[in-house]
């Protein structure tokens, strides 16, 4: 994760900075070999509309090891979408704290969370939030251009993941041309294009039948093992089964937290099963 995008005083101005970060507690836990991507300490969170307040998120400790493809699962309503975006800087919490590759970010500004989004974490979302009015190709290479690579470099990106996820000759095309399939395999080029530290799948396959939540499988598979960190939230067992961790959670909790494949944490998952279900 870059730390050009998370050096700074996290209370002043947004381009001030600060001899070094605030190291997250356990980020060299004897036995583990790596530090976190993401360690959550304590987070809150409350949604407060016309009716009673809602605690979505209710006091969570989270650890997110480099490498790790992470499923939150839990029933609607459960607060897992929340506590992704919590994670993402998307919303901020009432209270705890979070740490991204050993950098305190809970207390961000939003333009600062901006560039940490840019450069280190992607974000897929359940309904795709392509631009409407831009190309798949300009969809693509817009995150690269606001991270700051150069036009060529961000052509050869983009060129390089639509050619690996089945989109050559489709770069000229609009969103709403695409099947939801395609426009998710889109959604997962322009969240790739900056190579994040982190990928953050919020029901990636929930708008989808049930040939575009294998394909979405067989790509989030692919690059889990190649090394890709990969928190998703799913209310879908098949999704939640290519993970090799999965995290149940109800009420705004951690209920469970356990290892698939015989506790087995690295890149190879469950997938191949999940790939063998019939439409």
């Amino acid at each position: 994760m870059s730390h050009d995008a998370a050096s700074g005083d996290r209370r002043g101005p947004d381009t001030a900075s600060v001899p070094g970060p605030d190291p997250a507690p356990g980020a060299a836990d004897a036995g583990h070999g790596s530090a976190p991507i993401v360690r959550a300490q304590g987070l809150t969170k409350t949604h407060h509309g016309e009716g009673a307040p809602v605690h979505a998120v209710r006091g969570v400790d989270l650890t997110v090891r480099p490498g790790e493809f992470v499923a939150v699962t839990g029933p609607s309503g459960a607060g897992k979408s929340t506590l992704l975006h919590l994670i993402g800087g998307l919303q901020r919490p009432d209270s705890g704290k979070l740490w991204l590759d050993g950098q305190r970010v809970d207390e961000y500004r939003e333009a600062r969370w901006a560039v940490l989004r840019r450069r280190s974490i992607g974000v897929v979302f359940q309904f795709f939030n392509l631009v409407s009015n831009l190309t798949v190709a300009d969809n693509v290479e817009l995150p690269a251009l606001l991270a700051g690579a150069s036009p060529k470099a961000a052509r050869e990106s983009r060129a390089e993941l639509l050619a690996e996820l089945g989109l050559e000759g489709r770069e000229k095309s609009m969103p709403g041309e695409l099947s939801g399939g395609e426009q998710q395999r889109v959604a997962l080029a322009r969240a790739l294009v900056n190579h994040p530290a982190l990928l953050l799948a919020d029901e990636p396959a929930g708008s989808l039948d049930s040939k575009g939540t294998r394909e979405v499988l067989r790509l989030l598979s692919r690059f889990h093992q190649r090394g890709q960190t990969i928190l998703m939230v799913t209310h879908d067992a098949r999704m939640a089964s290519a993970a090799d961790r999965v995290i149940s959670f109800f009420d705004g909790r951690i209920a469970d937290d356990a290892q698939l494949g015989g506790g087995h944490r690295g890149p190879a998952g469950g997938v191949s099963g999940v790939l063998e279900l019939k439409e």
